[in-house]
């Protein structure tokens, strides 16, 4: 078992390395700009300005990222799917904390997604996301008031990070649907039923690969320093992009979705 585990610990970290590095590549099109980034012509330059310096100043405060990120459409794509792209290759938020939000607009599609890191998922549950969405956003923008929107969004964000927003306690979703509140969007029995399977199912086959075996040795793998990734892959650095400067963070699908 112990054997096994080795084994499965190597896997893992060597998987985890490739998908650091893919990650780190950026679409030309999810390319972020600056903190707030409208490629639909929606917001007036002294809009974006007032808003980018909002931002701004707020990580200085809290060290926190919020971006704004605004598209003409998605061209059939997941909104999910594209809003975890943007955010994750652009690696919004600090490497560690994981403390980035992407508020994320298709206009033309009327879609939007606020995309939570891992560190503030804690502070931004889906729930309330899903508040800030129906409650401070999507009512202005139905009315055609698409800075007051975003605005009021930023802004509800800014104060559920620092505990200042809080969900209403007979707040329901009105689709009636229920969240799936766990990990990547699943509850947590489903989760832990899968990966309990997936253990079995590994430990079963590695036995019977290494049952009767050595595994290891002087000439082995593991001492010829195979797992190693060569170091780059664990640290993004950030990249720079104008006013924008990204430090790694990492996002596992928290957050909501919604419409207009």
């Amino acid at each position: 078992m112990r054997k096994a585990f080795l084994l499965y610990l190597l896997l893992t970290i060597s998987w985890y390395n490739i998908y650091s590095q893919r990650s780190q590549a950026i679409a030309p099109e999810n390319k972020i700009t600056s903190y707030v980034t409208d490629k639909s012509g929606t917001l007036s330059p002294d809009q974006i300005s007032t808003l980018n310096s909002k931002l701004v100043n707020f990580e200085k405060e809290t060290s926190n990222q919020v971006v704004v990120y605004i598209i003409s459409s998605l061209d059939g794509e997941s909104l999910e799917d594209k809003s975890h792209d943007v955010a994750e290759q652009n690696g919004v938020g600090q490497k560690g904390k994981n403390n980035g939000v992407l508020l994320f607009i298709a206009m033309s599609d009327h879609k939007l997604r606020i995309e939570v890191g891992y560190g503030l998922e804690g502070a931004l549950p889906d729930i309330l996301c899903d508040q800030i969405i129906r409650k401070e956003i999507t009512p202005l923008f139905k009315q055609n008031k698409y800075y007051e929107g975003i605005n009021a969004g930023v802004d509800a964000i800014i104060k559920a990070t620092k505990g200042e927003y809080t969900a209403d306690k007979d707040y329901k979703k009105k689709s009636g649907e229920e969240f799936s509140i766990g990990i990547c969007g699943l509850p947590f029995f489903v989760f832990f039923i899968f990966v309990f399977i997936g253990f079995w199912i590994f430990f079963s086959i590695i036995r019977r690969i290494f049952g009767h075996g050595r595994w290891g040795g002087t000439g082995g793998w593991w001492n010829t320093g195979g797992w190693s990734s060569g170091g780059s892959s664990w640290s993004s650095g950030g990249s720079s992009f104008g006013g924008f400067c990204g430090g790694g963070g990492s996002f596992g699908g928290g957050g909501a979705s919604g419409s207009w």
